[in-house]
């Protein structure tokens, strides 16, 4: 379980996220919504551990998380997809897929397998880096550097890497930001399949609403940095107040508009 206790930060004066507290289940898909501005992002920061909190804990299966840097929650279980590519672009996208599963490898051997466990993982590296990239379906642009990669093809990538370090939580920031309408079904099928293994816990930020209407078990609406609604998607969407002031929509049904950064 991955748990926010009155989790917050403020900038200067102004309160980005205001004492969240929330608990999220493995097996289950939470959407993340609200208007422009409304602290979305900011609150992914404080979970992955890009921005300290001011104020408030991170827990996940009983271990707090708060003290620890981005890289230590990563390597604790929290796997961070972001809006923009965080790629090494004069490696392919093969080596770039295989030293992420290396990583992962490598931590588990340090967690203390045996050395029969460690030669049957580094024999079977090539062959999860090649299931990776079949599943991101990029197995045609395995010897590509990234660097030559249209942005599409590279947020698929991406995925690919957050999948290579098998997380017990998937933090998905607008995984479909910048990609044409043929290029998204296939990040969005990658979420279906994830989130059909009940041991995983998968939060999205997405402001595309039939994304949301579609993928989600439970939606919570943010607010100029509070939480003002959590429930289950028909409930949470159809409420007047939550369609008019968090999500932008007006009585025509108009999707809202991106949140910056």
């Amino acid at each position: 379980m991955l748990e926010t206790r009155d989790l917050g930060v403020r900038f200067g004066g102004h309160a980005a996220v205001q004492a969240v507290s929330c608990r999220f289940t493995p097996g289950t898909l939470t959407a993340i919504v609200g208007p422009n501005g409304a602290g979305k992002t900011t609150y992914f920061n404080l979970i992955s551990g890009q921005i300290k909190a001011t104020t408030g804990e991170v827990w996940l299966s009983g271990q707090n998380l708060s003290g620890l840097s981005a890289a230590a929650r990563t390597r604790a279980g929290l796997g961070r997809a972001f809006q923009l590519t965080n790629l090494f672009p004069n490696l392919s996208v093969r080596e770039n897929v295989r030293l992420a599963v290396q990583a992962t490898r490598e931590g588990a051997h340090r967690r203390g397998l045996n050395f029969w466990s460690v030669w049957l993982d580094h024999a079977d590296l090539g062959a999860r880096t090649d299931a990776l990239l079949e599943a991101v379906a990029m197995t045609r642009q395995a010897d590509a550097p990234v660097a030559s990669l249209p942005h599409g093809d590279q947020r698929k990538l991406e995925v690919a890497l957050l999948m290579a370090l098998e997380p017990q939580v998937y933090l998905f920031d607008e995984p479909t930001a910048g990609m044409s309408h043929d290029e998204a079904p296939v990040i969005l099928n990658l979420i279906r399949a994830l989130k059909r293994d009940p041991s995983k816990t998968i939060l999205l930020v997405e402001h595309k609403l039939d994304v949301v209407r579609e993928l989600a078990d439970r939606i919570i609406v943010l607010h100029n940095g509070e939480l003002v609604a959590d429930g289950d998607p028909a409930t949470v969407m159809a409420s007047p107040v939550v369609q008019a002031a968090y999500l932008g929509k007006s009585a025509s049904g108009s999707e809202p508009a991106r949140e910056g950064h």
